[in-house]
């Protein structure tokens, strides 16, 4: 059985070395891929270093997830990427947004008087883990979102 990748910190670039272990490949693979997927470009630094970003790192799983656990060949992984980019841009190209596979529609303030305050903790009231839980949800979204752009 195959053990889970480790959640992603909410951190703005990653190392190549950070990469290969969230992401359970080896460096040199990274590198290679660099070459094999266009859409892949890391930031590079001081002697080459390579930074990458949130968006890049959730790419690496998407194409290691194609090559290891579904089968493809990098020639079809490459295809399969190419196409899933495109849905992406047909869809906001059409006003959806999608994040990780889930439809986000504009809501009214109509929507949310169903909401009282009473179910909703003031940020002082809540435990420190669920603090960094919600910042690093926060943090990933709003890499997916600028992303997008």
């Amino acid at each position: 059985m195959e053990k889970a990748l480790p959640s992603i910190p909410a951190k703005r670039y990653f190392t190549i070395g950070e990469v290969a272990e969230l992401c359970g490949v080896k460096p040199h693979v990274l590198r290679y891929w660099e070459q094999e997927f266009t859409q892949l470009r890391p930031m590079k630094r001081r002697g080459n270093r390579r930074y990458y970003q949130h968006n890049e790192v959730l790419m690496i799983r998407r194409i290691r997830d194609l090559l290891y656990d579904q089968g493809f060949t990098i020639s079809g992984a490459r295809n399969k990427m190419q196409e899933l980019l495109q849905a992406e841009r047909d869809k906001r190209r059409n006003g959806e947004v999608m994040l990780d596979g889930v439809e986000v529609t504009e809501s009214g303030d109509s929507d949310l008087e169903d909401f009282g305050d009473s179910q909703f903790e003031e940020p002082s009231e809540m435990a420190p883990e669920k603090l960094m839980l919600l910042r690093r949800e926060l943090f990933e979204i709003r890499e997916l979102l600028s992303a997008s752009h």
